[in-house]
């Protein structure tokens, strides 16, 4: 390394120390990172053009139309012979299709006439090594689809006449905070099947927009063979899933939640590989360390799934071209990486507590993976300079969202996965008079302040079979029989009143951004449960009952009324984003906080049985009118709180310290808004 690069090394060095003195002692460790993806880089573009330019591979593998040909090539470096086998061969082999190896490269190509494969003809490779031989569907497919009669999957020829005109040409990203709504194209509608591009567009996206979410996340885009894996079981990293429609449609889709003002990111999942060998990338040449570590470390025993050795060039390749493609092709503005501790460790973060920077810095740690995601990073700002890149790392790993050119992995933002966690651990171990509200404070404010954080009560992981919602933990099987309006029920009260607390909290607190899964933001009853074999391969759980919150005699309504205006109110006063909470006051006895952000006053009563009249809040000096809160009864409330009222602090002159008298009704939520 020049001593320029040094130069320009040790000065970020110098920021990131400043920046989170725990990392000192491990200062000669992170610098050996930050060499190590440098050098990495340049070993793939030989310093001779731009990482993006490397991440073109996809243009080159796979099947493509050329000088008025069709050609086809495919990495396969110990396989011995190779056929394109499919419509036009009766699935025989046949020695005109049979592909020419280059040895040095391991690379195999054939040219065919262009009337031999027609827009929608099916194909696979037959692969030949070492006396054995099996079909295999192409490491770059971007078309695969599945007979719905015999199961089987091949690729597709996809080569329509007129290719997908775009009708939004210069979208942009919009600025932070996120307001992200995630959500699976298959299970998002009421009805008993698999739902599609189209109909997202028709009947969710409206819902999606109206509700005043700002990114849409997008779930199982990329062709995975068993529905059930939620999509991260990815068989084909290029294709995205045709059960749910055709590319164009799916282009349809980004494109439509563009002009509706939405940022389309989509989960990509590099974490691993589905296991499958005709399907996937196992034993695509004959050898099990192809993409994939060989032995024992190219299996995740947890998951029956495949690892990725991230040292090799051409895995490096085929990753980084994976994710220009998706922002080249389909126009996606980022991406969640699936994953992300599963990656950094050799351990995959089963069973370990991170309990110190340590556990950082020990040999578990996988460098070539940490390389990997830097370089993914790099990759997606040189495409798209305003592209959302989140991580998904429950470990804590110091310094994964900062930037590249601040000693970072690049992330933009990482998610905050210990706080859906602590919700569910106070909701089964506390009972409610006695959640201890120094620790939830904590839990929902502790992350590093120089890296951005997405907060989310809830997401797919708790509505899964096996787990439980919020609104489900609180409420349980009273939701059955009891969520008409009409129908007073303590418990059900209950649970509406919590869960309207615990997301307006979540978000009033959360760092940069905010998520929710499709349904739980009006208190969706049913779990998810895709088909399989143990429920008689029903769809009657993998759906949403969006007639619930369209119902208006039942309650969810008021669920689903108070998460818009709850959206609507955070994005008016800035919240989230910079500066972050300020605790005002707490008192675990009364089960009371609150705290002041962007100057607005947002104060919790959970108690469950007391209500407190002029109740003492320290608060900055001032007027404040009430703005929200949970209790009006246009969200299920009592209307114990008159609209609109305005509050004046007084001063303790025996402390001097400014106070707000305040009525908090038992278990109710507000916001007060500074007036001039």
């Amino acid at each position: 390394m020049s001593d320029g690069k040094n130069t320009d090394l040790d000065a970020i060095m110098h920021r990131l120390l400043e920046t989170d003195a725990y990392l000192k002692p491990y200062g000669g460790m992170q610098r050996e990172r930050l060499e190590r993806l440098r050098s990495t880089e340049e070993r793939l573009t030989g310093n001779e053009m731009p990482l993006s330019d490397f991440a073109l591979g996809y243009r080159y593998y796979g099947l493509h139309f050329e000088k008025e040909k069709w050609v086809f090539r495919e990495w396969a470096p110990n396989a011995e012979a190779v056929f394109i086998v499919g419509d036009f061969t009766g699935w025989e082999e046949d020695p005109a299709y049979a592909l020419q190896k280059d040895v040095a490269s391991g690379e195999w190509e054939i040219w065919l006439d262009p009337e031999v494969l027609s827009h929608g003809d099916l194909y696979r490779l037959r692969v030949h090594w070492h006396g054995r031989s099996g079909d295999r569907i192409p490491s770059y497919a971007t078309r695969v689809v599945q007979d719905p009669d015999t199961q089987i999957f091949n690729a597709q020829v996809w080569s329509p006449t007129q290719p997908y005109q775009w009708r939004v040409t210069d979208f942009t990203v919009p600025a932070a905070p996120l307001y992200i709504y995630e959500a699976h194209v298959g299970m998002a509608q009421e009805e008993e099947k698999v739902g599609t591009y189209t109909e997202f567009v028709e009947t969710v996206l409206p819902r999606i927009k109206k509700a005043g979410y700002n990114v849409l996340q997008l779930m199982a885009v990329q062709e995975h063979p068993y529905y059930g894996s939620f999509g991260y079981q990815v068989s084909n990293f290029f294709a995205p899933s045709s059960r749910f429609g055709t590319p164009e449609e799916l282009k349809s889709l980004v494109d439509a939640a563009h002009e509706a003002g939405l940022a389309v990111i989509m989960d990509i999942v590099h974490s691993h590989a589905v296991s499958n060998e005709v399907e996937g990338l196992s034993r695509l040449d004959g050898t099990t360390y192809q993409y994939f570590h060989g032995g024992e470390r190219g299996t995740h025993h947890a998951w029956g799934s495949r690892l990725f050795d991230y040292g090799k060039i051409q895995v490096l390749h085929f990753l980084l071209s994976n994710c220009r493609y998706w922002l080249d092709e389909y126009g996606f503005d980022g991406f969640r990486f699936d994953g992300i501790t599963s990656m950094l460790y050799l351990h995959h973060g089963i069973g370990k507590a991170f309990v110190s920077y340590d556990d950082y810095f020990d040999d578990s740690v996988d460098l070539d993976a940490l390389v990997y995601l830097g370089l993914a990073n790099k990759l997606a700002k040189q495409v798209r300079p305003d592209a959302i890149s989140i991580a998904e790392d429950m470990s804590g790993m110091p310094a994964l969202a900062l930037p590249l050119d601040e000693g970072g992995l690049g992330f933009d933002y990482r998610f905050a996965m210990g706080v859906p966690d602590y919700w569910i651990r106070v909701i089964k171990e506390y009972r409610d008079e006695d959640w201890p509200m120094g620790n939830l404070w904590h839990e929902l404010t502790n992350r590093r302040k120089e890296e951005k954080t997405i907060s989310y009560a809830e997401s797919h992981d708790q509505a899964l079979v096996g787990d439980q919602t919020l609104i489900f933990r609180l409420a349980g099987s009273r939701m059955y029989d009891h969520m008409h309006k009409e129908d007073p029920d303590m418990d059900v009260d209950r649970a509406i009143a919590l869960h309207k607390m615990i997301r307006l909290m979540t978000l009033a607190t959360a760092g940069h951004g905010y998520l929710n899964f499709m349904g739980n933001e009006f208190g969706h009853p049913e779990w998810i449960d895709f088909p399989r074999e143990k429920n008689q391969w029903s769809l009657r759980y993998a759906r949403r009952q969006w007639s619930l919150v369209d119902n208006s005699d039942l309650k969810y309504q008021y669920l689903g009324v108070f998460d818009r205006q709850m959206i609507d109110i955070a994005k008016k006063i800035g919240v989230p984003g910079e500066p972050g909470p300020n605790l005002l006051y707490l008192n675990e006895r009364d089960n009371v906080v609150a705290f002041e952000r962007n100057r607005h006053v947002f104060v919790f009563n959970f108690h469950p049985a007391a209500s407190f009249t002029d109740y003492p809040i320290a608060a900055p000096p001032g007027k404040y009118q009430l703005l929200f809160d949970s209790e009006d009864s246009v969200f299920g409330g009592y209307s114990r709180l008159t609209p609109k009222n305005v509050h004046f602090t007084m001063k303790d002159h025996a402390t001097g310290d400014n106070f707000l008298q305040l009525y908090l009704p038992t278990r109710t939520a507000m916001i007060l808004s500074p007036e001039e």
